[in-house]
């Protein structure tokens, strides 16, 4: 069938439409067989050659692309730089984050180590970086949390008792100093980290098979107004979590719905019983990281490294606390223990997997969400490509491998992606440079630790939420900007902040889809006029000085018609052009019967006439011109609204024309039967092609009406 300027209609319209100009549009013939399609697909995945076996090999571990073509000259120096500087800022944090996801600080070492050494062999980006993120920390910790609760143990360490003959299945850990296994039972720091790793593993296992599924297109709905909003109300908690060390309360860790306000509740219970000497610290702390951080962005562009202030401020405390003994005489709570070297691997406690397989899911979508999008960002600014899909695998082998090694979940991280890419970094060599600093601590420097305070730790958590919390300084520019944004915005972080941070993602994910619908539900319909002397139709509400043609009325329906705004694009129709076809025909049916009555009981000819005069008053207009650009599709709801308009105006003298309907809606409408054989039905390429039919036509009937 071929798709006219005029659609198919009777060959009898053909002289009286002989004035207006037909476009013959042939469309291209569409091969739709299944079975061919099935056929090829096939024999593409399932041959084998020797540059298929290539292709899937380099494109699966990146490293073997980009390490050969490595300009050791160019890029060495600003690699090692950011390498540097980024493993110097990670060792406090990772320490620091460790605290959030409830695990031991030499947990947060080895994640950081092993993140940074593996996004290195399989990530696309260049820039970003690879290691804790406090919001995905935050929620590990509260599974971490309810698992230890749920398996008894209490706010102390504690050593269960096990019955002999079981000690193959109690986990073992390697003695460091010492070098020699050592069986030990597990206490609450064991667990924690076994629920941790597997909580990691199995976050990694569904996203790699996001990635395998090729499912990216999950991360769409995760708008950045979205995405802000959790980030933001995650940090309200991450802060709220960190409160009781800073005060060096000793409060349990609460989670679950209300989890904020419960935590602030317990705090001011307690806060009798502050410890002045943590208080005095934190305070102390924010008087140097605050303004050295504010230094580091201001001056960002004149300094060639941002000064390692957190690492100053780690050393100086943990030198204050070991030689002025707070521990000892005040009774401050520090890190412990840190010890060197590695623990030897340990799989997942598989046992524990049905109690965390449903929390490993938004700890996986935000993780992947976040990678993906910064990936992206930096490579669109610095011109070169990334696989989304390879990009899950990497993040997904960043948790996968690391939780056989006292590991918990990982993600990029936008604080040190930026530190980072202002340094210089120009490879991902960049990242195995901080695995080798990283490497470093873990082997000489860790135990020098033992004294820092968690207090310092705490701050450290907190100063680095300043950018998460800015985003109320871009409300007013987002709220300008959009106002739906906005909404989503604020909603997300109340639901992620008040609520819990799982509840929070679901419920910005579903207002989002909900604020879609909505704007498709009842979306703008203004009537359109005519730009004198072109060819262009703008709505007459938005600009003033627009001409209408007389008798034609011009609609524009800027929404997908469908089923759920069906109801709304006729209402809205009915409005716009003053006249329901169906009170219309109603009133002509009611008309009818009372001048029937009055014929049939003799009445006077007066009230007949004024009948019939009421009945038959003319319309304004004779031609109603739908302009269905910005209508993506239709669906069978839509396509029956269209005839059911049609037909109803029809029945009132009123013709009903299309234009500007994209060849999805076309081929719709083609199936679904919209043009029959007798009817008058039209469709056109553009607004001014139907009006001007319209108008001739309308000129040929009143003429030979004359005649």
């Amino acid at each position: 069938n071929n798709v006219h300027a005029v659609t198919e209609g009777p060959e009898g319209d053909d002289a009286k439409c002989s004035f207006h100009h037909r476009m013959f549009l042939e469309p291209q013939e569409k091969k739709r067989s299944m079975k061919a399609l099935v056929v090829k697909q096939a024999k593409k995945t399932c041959s084998c050659t020797p540059t298929k076996v290539k292709d899937c090999v380099f494109g699966f571990f990146p490293i073997l692309q980009w390490l050969p073509k490595y300009k050791l000259r160019e890029y060495l120096l600003g690699d090692l730089m950011s390498g540097v500087i980024v493993g110097v800022l990670l060792v406090p944090q990772s320490i620091a984050y460790s605290l959030l996801a409830g695990v031991e600080p030499i947990y947060g070492l080895y994640t950081s180590f092993f993140a940074s050494l593996i996004y290195c062999i399989f990530g696309t980006s260049r820039h970003i970086s690879v290691s804790i993120f406090g919001v995905v920390c935050l929620m590990m910790g509260q599974v971490v949390d309810r698992e230890i609760e749920r398996a008894g143990y209490d706010l102390e360490p504690a050593v269960l008792s096990i019955p002999p003959g079981t000690a193959a299945h109690v986990n073992t850990t390697l003695s460091p100093v010492n070098g020699t296994s050592q069986e030990v039972l597990c206490d609450k720091s064991c667990h924690a980290i076994s629920v941790a790793a597997t909580l990691t593993f199995i976050s990694g296992v569904y996203q790699v098979a996001m990635g395998f599924f090729q499912v990216g297109f999950v991360s769409v709905y995760l708008s950045d107004s979205l995405l802000s909003g959790f980030v933001t109300g995650a940090s309200f908690t991450v802060l709220t979590s960190q409160i009781k060390y800073l005060l060096g309360l000793d409060i349990a860790r609460t989670g679950g719905i209300g989890s904020l306000i419960v935590t602030w509740i317990n705090i001011f219970k307690n806060i009798h019983k502050t410890n002045i000497c943590d208080l005095i610290t934190s305070f102390l702390c924010f008087l140097v990281l605050i303004p050295a951080k504010e230094v580091n962005e201001h001056f960002k562009s004149k300094l060639k490294a941002p000064i390692p202030v957190e690492l100053v401020v780690v050393v100086a405390a943990t030198l204050a606390s070991h030689f002025g003994k707070l521990k000892e005489t005040y009774g401050s709570s520090i890190s412990g223990h840190i010890p060197t070297g590695f623990l030897p691997p340990r799989p997942p406690d598989w046992t524990l997997i049905p109690n965390v397989a449903l929390d490993a899911i938004p700890i996986a979508i935000i993780g992947f969400a976040i990678t993906v999008s910064l990936s992206e960002m930096f490579a669109k600014k610095h011109g070169y490509s990334v696989k989304a899909n390879q990009e899950m695998y990497a993040i997904g082998f960043c948790n996968i491998i690391p939780s056989f090694f006292h590991c918990f979940t990982t993600s990029a991280a936008l604080a040190k992606t930026l530190v980072k890419e202002s340094t210089g970094c120009r490879t991902q060599i960049s990242g195995l440079v901080t695995s080798l600093v990283i490497l470093l601590v873990l082997l000489v420097i860790a135990p020098l630790f033992y004294s820092l305070q968690k207090c310092v730790l705490a701050v450290i958590t907190i100063v680095n939420l300043r950018g998460a919390l800015r985003k109320f300084k871009d409300l007013p520019k987002m709220w300008h900007l959009s106002r739906v944004d906005t909404v989503i915005w604020g909603v997300t972080m109340a639901a992620t902040a008040f609520i819990s941070t799982e509840i929070g993602l679901l419920v910005g994910v579903c207002f989002s889809m909900l604020c879609v619908i909505f704007r498709t539900q009842r979306p703008e319909a203004p009537l359109l006029g005519w730009v004198a002397e072109s060819e262009t139709y703008e709505s007459l509400s938005a600009y003033k000085n627009l001409q209408t043609k007389p008798g034609i009325v011009v609609f524009r329906f800027e929404a997908p018609l469908y089923y759920i705004n069906k109801e709304c694009f006729k209402s809205t129709l009915y409005k716009q052009t003053g006249v329901n076809p169906v009170w219309v025909k109603a009133a002509k049916k009611k008309a009818a019967k009372r001048m029937l009555r009055e014929k049939e009981v003799g009445s006077g000819d007066n009230q007949t006439s004024i009948s019939m005069d009421f009945v038959s008053e003319p319309l304004e207009f004779h031609t109603i011109v739908i302009d269905c650009c910005a209508v993506q599709f239709l669906d069978t709801a839509g396509i029956r609204t269209l005839k059911e308009v049609c037909k109803d105006y029809r029945e009132i003298d009123v013709h009903v024309l299309l234009a500007q309907c994209n060849p999805s809606v076309r081929s719709s409408l083609i199936r679904g039967e919209f043009f029959k054989e007798g009817e008058d039905h039209l469709l056109f390429h553009s607004v001014h092609q139907a009006v001007d039919f319209a108008l001739g036509t309308q000129g040929h009937s009143g003429t030979s009406a004359s005649k």
